[in-house]
């Protein structure tokens, strides 16, 4: 009988080492990435919520006006910010709102003035709320996607810095 020859152990070359300026423009990378995830959840998310909480209740309202909208298309993703201004016997509502869906569209946008009678400072639009749904997904789909990409950067600098510094023990 003849002995079977022993595997060679394969030899692991370390990682070279990340030189700073990667490493710098990879934080500097997560960091405005942490920034777009904290906007989409103090500008997007709070109008998504109190707009999910009138859904049902909303009727026009005649006496509100759109003072100022504005809306940019990238390609599928669209953003439109607006003031809705609504005057009363107590004073008046002014609201900002900001809302980012996905969808191909051509042209402009239009919106009236929508509000829930009980709840005048929750004044929202038809624009809103005709894409409640297509809002909802598009907002989680992107704060998955940059929490993804946060963690998993995080991850490969912190594996690449264990990896390339030198054995203890």
């Amino acid at each position: 009988m003849t002995a079977m020859p022993q595997p060679t152990p394969s030899l692991r070359l370390p990682p070279r080492r990340q030189s700073r300026s990667a490493i710098l423009w990879s934080l500097v990378g997560v960091v405005a990435l942490g920034a777009m995830l904290v906007a989409c959840a103090v500008y997007t998310a709070p109008v998504l919520i109190s707009d999910w909480q009138i859904r049902d209740t909303a009727r026009p309202v005649t006496e509100a006006r759109i003072s100022d909208g504005k809306c940019n298309s990238k390609i599928v993703i669209h953003v439109c910010n607006l003031t809705l201004t609504l005057r009363q016997p107590a004073g008046t509502v002014t609201r900002r709102v900001n809302y980012v869906f996905s969808g191909l569209h051509l042209g402009d946008f239009s919106a009236g003035a929508m509000g829930d009678p009980a709840q005048p400072d929750r004044i929202t639009t038809t624009l809103g709320l005709d894409r409640l749904w297509n809002r909802t997904l598009t907002l989680v789909v992107v704060m998955i996607a940059f929490a993804t990409i946060i963690v998993g950067a995080l991850v490969a600098l912190l594996r690449n810095w264990r990896a390339s510094s030198p054995p203890t023990g």
